[in-house]
């Protein structure tokens, strides 16, 4: 399993994949998101799925890329030669795939903002070829562990807001998976797209990396929960608080 975001707000965009791999009970850590093209004319591209269709597809996008001069100018075109060449690796590879009891299974994250796009943007590719687009409405699109990093984007993330809160959003929809799955974890790539100046920006984080950020998230939590009005919960489900009584003495 896996867990990669991308977020699209009006700003730019942010991309996010967790870097741990699982086969049985072996634990390994690879990259799942690259970035495509040179300069400004660039995208990322993150997967989830079988590793070896991911490979194919990512060696065939290459060159198909390379044979072509002047590069993709739009997301969509972009989108749709990845989808072809998607199906191309299933026409070679779902049958023999199939008959070892493997699933052709790749669920892509293609983004970012090419030289004819109006704006940015991110498509999800899925493993038929098929895919859809991102919009102001819905500013995430994830793939993987999907169901544990969803509420806090639900309650916090519009398009509308700001780069640096996407980005510690996109955190803690990461480390909310991260705790309640055993099959995503660390390392985690990141990488920002800044819309205003057409600008990539990377990093990788380790565990040790992000104990300020994750204690400080831990603590407030507890403290806010603690700190949530009672009623009419407890008046309905805990006991009453029997009130004191004060004695006061009589005077002399």
């Amino acid at each position: 399993m896996t867990y990669c975001l991308s977020i699209r707000v009006q700003d730019g965009l942010v991309a996010l994949a967790d870097g741990r791999v699982t086969s049985g009970s072996t634990i390994a850590a690879a990259r799942k998101i690259v970035l495509l093209g040179e300069g400004e004319n660039r995208f990322f591209m993150m997967t989830s799925g079988l590793r070896s269709v991911r490979d194919k597809a990512l060696a065939y996008l290459r060159r198909r890329m390379a044979e072509t001069p002047s590069g993709f100018t739009t997301m969509l075109a972009a989108a749709d030669n990845f989808a072809a060449i998607l199906r191309e690796v299933a026409r070679e590879d779902k049958s023999a795939l199939e008959d070892s009891n493997l699933v052709f299974n790749l669920h892509t994250l293609i983004g970012g903002q090419l030289r004819d796009d109006p704006h940015h943007t991110v498509f999800l590719v899925y493993p038929q070829g098929n895919w859809i687009e991102i919009d102001e409405r819905s500013s995430f699109l994830s793939v993987g562990a999907t169901a544990y990093g969803k509420p806090i984007l639900d309650r916090a993330l519009t398009f509308q807001t700001d780069l640096s809160h996407a980005l510690k959003l996109a955190y803690l929809s990461f480390d909310s998976t991260r705790f309640s799955s055993t099959d995503v974890g660390y390392p985690i790539d990141i990488l920002t797209y800044e819309a205003a100046t057409r600008t990539w920006r990377e990093a990788q984080f380790q565990y040790e990396d992000l104990i300020e950020q994750r204690q400080w998230w831990n603590e407030h939590l507890t403290a806010l929960a603690a700190q949530m009005p009672d009623a009419p919960l407890s008046r309905h489900l805990l006991p009453s608080t029997p009130k004191r009584l004060s004695v006061v003495a009589e005077p002399d």
